[in-house]
């Protein structure tokens, strides 16, 4: 869904439309099996057919939220980082950025599940919120909007962040980062129990039920980005 949306917006404006871009979605798949094959064994030849009609529902859901047809968005899909001054080092991809003639920066992600309850609405903003902090830190300006756009019920949550907010919000990050590597040096990882433990293979090892946990192997040298 998210590599049609990205076809989608590449296209001029006045040719994105319902019916092309549903029927961007099949080879939007093909694409990224073709450079993913492992895909393959998270959705088999069978159940194909019903995993891309889900896909084109939601592209045809997205169009009762948002008119592509009416704005030019400045990036899809865009790869963001940023070191902060502590070097916690930061990045993701944004699944869209929108700049208004003004200069005013809107933040959307597009969400393929249901729209949160009140009480998990800070959850959700976690991730636009690390987007736009990279922006302030990349930029130098806070954006103006975060939007959430949620296919699955026609939701969209908003927010507007300000700066001290984000400043906060930044020394969270590396608060975290911190206990992070912290609890690395020590092997200190305690269990979180939730409803997700359910679908949790590692229930057997895991101190929350009983369990009990391997020797552990330590904190590897060099993590996989070559960050030491």
């Amino acid at each position: 869904m998210h590599a049609a949306l990205e076809s989608l917006y590449g296209l001029p404006a006045a040719d994105r439309v319902p019916d092309t871009a549903t029927a961007l979605v099949d080879p939007a798949w093909d694409r990224l099996v073709g450079d993913a094959p492992e895909l393959c064994e998270l959705v088999t030849t069978d159940e194909r057919g019903e995993f891309l009609d889900e896909a084109r529902a939601l592209i045809s859901r997205y169009y009762r939220l948002e008119d592509p047809t009416r704005f030019e968005p400045e990036s899809c899909e865009q790869r963001v980082e940023v070191e902060l001054e502590d070097g916690v080092l930061l990045r993701g991809f944004v699944d869209r950025i929108d700049v208004a003639p003004t200069g005013e920066v809107r933040v959307v992600d597009y969400k393929t599940g249901r729209a949160p309850g009140e009480r998990r609405e800070s959850h959700a903003l976690f991730q636009m919120k690390f987007y736009a902090l990279v922006i302030l830190r990349t930029r130098g300006i806070v954006p103006t909007q975060l939007r959430l756009l949620y296919l699955a019920d026609d939701e969209i949550l908003t927010y507007q962040p300000d700066r001290d907010e984000l400043l906060r919000f930044e020394r969270t990050l590396s608060a975290l980062w911190k206990a992070i590597l912290e609890a690395g040096a020590t092997g200190d990882f305690r269990p979180s129990p939730s409803n997700m433990c359910n679908w949790c293979d590692y229930k057997p090892l895991c101190p929350a039920f009983g369990g009990t946990l391997p020797e552990y192997p330590g904190w590897p040298a060099t993590v996989p980005d070559g960050t030491r």
